[in-house]
Formats: C-alpha cells, sequence, structure tokens
C-alpha cells in the first residue's frame, strides 16, 4: 500500500497545490483519464469545502489530504479542523425548490463521481474512494 499526505493553511489560493498534488498521482500511478477528471473534481471540491466551510477560511487552521493506492482502489482523505456539519441531514439539490441556489452541489457531486464517500469524525473528515484498473 502506498500513502502520500500534504498538508496546506485553509485559503482558497492552495487548492492550485491539490490540483498539482492529483497531477503528480495521476502520473505516478497512471491514472486513467476519466477517472483522473473525477478524482479532480471531487477531491478538489471535497478540499474546497473544509477550507470554506470546516476551517472557515481561517488561515491558521489546516486541511490535510492524502492518498492510499491499496490494490485498484485509490482513495483520498480530507481533514479539517472544523466543528463538522451534520451529513446526514443535507438539501437536495437536484429538489425543485433548491434548483436555482448557488451553493449544495459539491456534497451532491462528490457522491456521483466517487465510487464511495463517506464521513468520519463528524464531518471533519471525508472519504472518496476510486476504482482503477
Amino acid at each position: 500500500m502506498n500513502l502520500i499526505k500534504i498538508e496546506i493553511p485553509s485559503l482558497g489560493e492552495n487548492i492550485r497545490i491539490i490540483e498539482s498534488f492529483i497531477d503528480n498521482a495521476k502520473e505516478k500511478y497512471s491514472i486513467d483519464d476519466d477517472i483522473y477528471g473525477n478524482i479532480m473534481i471531487a477531491v478538489t471540491e471535497s478540499v474546497n469545502n473544509a477550507i470554506k466551510h470546516g476551517n472557515k477560511n481561517n488561515k491558521h487552521k489546516n486541511v490535510s489530504l492524502s492518498l492510499m493506492l491499496n490494490d485498484n482502489i485509490i482513495s483520498f482523505e480530507v481533514r479539517d479542523q472544523g466543528k463538522g456539519f451534520d451529513y446526514n441531514n443535507l438539501p437536495d439539490p437536484t429538489a425543485p425548490e433548491n434548483l436555482d441556489k448557488p451553493g449544495g452541489r459539491g456534497i451532491f457531486l462528490m457522491k456521483h463521481l466517487s465510487d464511495e464517500v463517506s464521513f468520519e469524525d463528524q464531518g471533519r473528515i471525508v472519504k472518496l474512494s476510486f476504482y482503477v484498473n
């Protein structure tokens, strides 16, 4: 099993570091383009949520991202230092009353682009898994 981990301060511009991290993983593990696109969107969305909603853009709080490759599964774990959230009671962004709302699609996207999504530690940890060949 391979494990790589980075930690960034909670600043929006640090998403570029996450994108580079994913690009490096694509090269290192020869990740297929289709899966790479899903990983890029889902993981950056998760890190963005950790920065904005978890750590409330507090640059003194960090977001950590780790990547694990185990057999045919590549997993990412995003961890913030916030208060967590109630991930069991999220509004459905596809419901008619929510279609025009600007937010609320991040977790919906993550669930559709990843093969598995799980939340731990009251929502402070998000795990995203993707099946690779």
